[in-house]
């Protein structure tokens, strides 16, 4: 398939100069995504403005922010507001590749400033904040639909209120946009095993748009402890009355969160593999008979925070801005090589703090316009 030449001349994009927006961000097109590597046209990119690790100490927030930390070394968690450096250095990281994508002619749109100190409640539980930074982790968008995903975390709950006003602007534009049952999040949902460990539950659907890749009409769900059995099974159904989709379930591949960091795809027939969690056994099935880029190991520089919120592999979370060209991670250099040896240009940019902060350039960038259709990339 030939892609659409994008812009590669241009002026900074609507909402590109500041980090954060006080007014109803503004597109004149509605959302339309429908994989993660045709020509990218609109994109959110988030803000750490005010990031922090709740000070509730719930299970929730064990489970999706410290899955794999053993129980007894939970009380040395900082909690509370991140390190002031650690924000500055990532606004301007973050206010860069803003900069890069308006050069690209790509419309960049930014979350509204929230408070996350603010303390909330159910009947159930109570919370304070968690961050804007990953825009990717709650919307999905598939085709013109804009999905609210149920996150498992309670610290999330109204996270994506800092976008409401340019999802406003897109169902104005004619998209649709619906929202997931909001979960009840109750206790039970999260599970103690004897080593102190959280799991996730079945007791209601719960899942962020993170665990779920597009590609067309195929969707790859990873289930994980932020996306459950329950949450494929609404996905699958919700996504059945809107045209013929199909849900691949990944499980037992990487049980602690999303699947940007396991498989990225580049391009209809080629695809970026993490060999820790994925080996030609338990591959997908749709991708066997596609080029493999096998993930070279990660170079590992020092990380600011005792606890990171992401393994060493977020050095593989990268951004398709077409499928000839990539923002990738500018310390992966074994990465870049093997990308551009395949065909595919490479942009490096600088996120100083993705180990820290939990997530790198597909986690931090939420893309709502693309060129691609609901194409047909496996049969």
């Amino acid at each position: 398939m030939t892609w659409p030449a994008l812009d590669l001349v241009g002026g900074p994009s609507p909402g590109a100069a500041g980090l954060t927006s006080e007014t109803p961000l503004q597109t004149g097109r509605k959302a339309s995504s429908c994989d993660e590597f045709s020509p990218l046209r609109e994109v959110v990119v988030g803000n750490p403005a005010n990031a922090r690790i709740p000070e509730t100490r719930d299970r929730s927030m064990w489970l999706n922010l410290f899955g794999d930390l053993p129980y007894g070394e939970r009380r040395q968690v900082s909690t509370g507001a991140f390190p002031r450096r650690v924000i500055e250095e990532t606004t301007e990281d973050i206010i860069a590749l803003v900069e890069t994508l308006g050069t690209l002619g790509i419309a960049v749109h930014r979350p509204e400033a929230v408070d996350h100190s603010q303390t909330f409640s159910t009947p159930d539980w109570a919370s304070d904040g968690f961050y804007s930074y990953c825009p990717r982790d709650l919307a999905l968008v598939v085709g013109d639909m804009i999905i609210e995903t149920p996150a498992a975390m309670r610290a999330r709950y109204f996270e994506l209120f800092g976008l409401k006003a340019l999802f406003t602007q897109y169902m104005i534009n004619g998209s649709s946009w619906i929202s997931a049952p909001k979960p009840r999040l109750a206790d039970e949902l999260y599970r103690r095993g004897d080593d102190g460990l959280i799991t996730l539950g079945e007791h209601e659907p719960v899942f962020d748009a993170a665990n779920i890749l597009r590609c067309g009409r195929d969707l790859f769900f990873q289930v994980s402890s932020s996306g459950n059995e329950l949450g494929r099974i609404w996905l699958e159904n919700t996504l059945r009355a809107y045209g013929d989709f199909q849900i691949h379930p990944l499980r037992d591949v990487y049980q602690l969160t999303h699947i940007d960091s396991t498989i990225s795809l580049l391009r209809p027939g080629l695809v970026l593999l993490n060999p820790e969690r994925l080996s030609e056994e338990n591959l997908p099935a749709c991708f066997r008979s596609w080029d493999k880029i096998w993930c070279p190991d990660m170079a590992d520089s020092p990380v600011s925070s005792a606890h990171p919120l992401s393994s060493r592999w977020i050095g593989m979370n990268l951004l398709m801005v077409s499928p000839e060209l990539a923002i990738v991670d500018a310390d992966q250099t074994d990465l870049i090589k093997a990308m551009e040896r395949h065909g595919v240009s490479v942009l490096p940019h600088a996120l100083r703090h993705a180990r820290a902060l939990g997530g790198g350039f597909h986690c931090v960038t939420l893309d709502v316009v693309r060129d691609g259709g609901l194409d047909d990339y496996f049969s």
